[in-house]
């Protein structure tokens, strides 16, 4: 069976997924699809692209009437996939990708003010997603792994603290 563009970036999503962005190389991707890494190189041409296509695929269902909705449906979809926050955080960093999330932003915001809050978001979420990993693992002293994963007061603490952020960003932006 032949595997398509679309085969890679979710065999490439799986294997960050299992292993993170760290251990996600052309040659796990390629094994999870039973092909030499050479074949990936069909579908695209280097692993930076992949990397792209990777955080365009995490943030594919972002939407928002306004800023603040922007982010928070960021967030979530940066939260929902292990190291997310981290791919994208690097393909927007490195201008890979086609999403267009900066410049939506940006008509709402202005320029300045969309990567104010892509930083902001992207930052929140690397260490909500930080302190989660950690927290799973009890690498945490006082963290008990069954409360978190029932929801932790931790977890909590960090979207309501992300909430408190973005108000603050959006109050000083409409002083502008």
């Amino acid at each position: 069976m032949r595997n398509t563009r679309a085969d890679v970036i979710a065999a490439a999503l799986r294997v960050l997924d299992e292993h993170g962005l760290e251990f996600c190389s052309m040659r796990r991707v390629a094994s999870a699809l039973g092909v030499q890494p050479s074949a990936l190189y069909h579908h695209v041409p280097d692993k930076q692209t992949l990397l792209a296509l990777m955080a365009d695929e995490i943030i594919r269902g972002v939407g928002g009437d306004d800023a603040a909705g922007l982010c928070r449906s960021l967030r979530s979809a940066l939260l929902a996939v292990r190291d997310g926050a981290d791919v994208v955080a690097t393909a927007a960093a490195f201008r890979l990708g086609a999403s267009g999330l900066e410049q939506r932003l940006a008509r709402l915001v202005g320029p300045d003010g969309a990567s104010t809050l892509l930083f902001y978001t992207f930052g929140h979420a690397q260490s909500t997603q930080t302190r989660r990993q950690a927290e799973r693992f009890g690498a945490l002293p006082g963290t008990d792994p069954d409360a978190v994963a029932a929801g932790s007061a931790p977890s909590q603490e960090a979207d309501a603290s992300f909430e408190r952020g973005l108000d603050i960003i959006l109050a000083g932006l409409g002083r502008r």
